[in-house]
């Protein structure tokens, strides 16, 4: 799954700042200066809401299609770890039951789940293919 979130950027009415919002992420909302600023800032923002749907045990939203709307795509780890948080979910299995499987103590899984932690790309791999997942990344043209 590509997790690239369309963003909505409303300008303010009365003044130069330009709202954002996530149509499939509602409690993300922040603002910048400007439409560049703001797309800056929209990127800690879904993650920050996207570590608060973990942190509650909801499911990840799908990204809807963009639809000619500017998206935010978020970066490989963050996305191999929301992979990775969403196979848990779907088959059920806690952050205990994979780090016996991997042979962890369960703070090394849990903070494979951690958005913030810096964790190697390839620890997130391996947890995914114990749960029976491939990681892949795909490289394209920027726009």
């Amino acid at each position: 799954m590509q997790y690239a979130y369309p963003v909505r950027l409303d300008p303010e009415p009365h003044g130069s700042a330009v709202n954002v919002s996530f149509p499939d992420v509602p409690e993300a909302l922040t603002w910048g200066d400007d439409g560049a600023e703001a797309l800056i800032l929209a990127l800690d923002c879904v993650t920050g809401a996207l570590r608060g749907y973990i942190s509650r045990g909801w499911p990840i939203p799908r990204p809807s299609p963009a639809r000619g709307r500017p998206t935010v795509t978020l970066p490989p780890l963050i996305a191999a770890k929301l992979a990775l948080y969403e196979a848990m979910r779907a088959q059920d299995v806690s952050a205990a039951d994979l780090a016996a499987r991997l042979g962890l103590a369960e703070t090394a899984v849990r903070r494979l789940l951690d958005l913030d932690h810096r964790s190697h790309i390839d620890q997130v791999e391996t947890a995914l293919r114990s749960l029976g997942k491939r990681l892949e990344v795909t490289v394209r043209d920027a726009a």
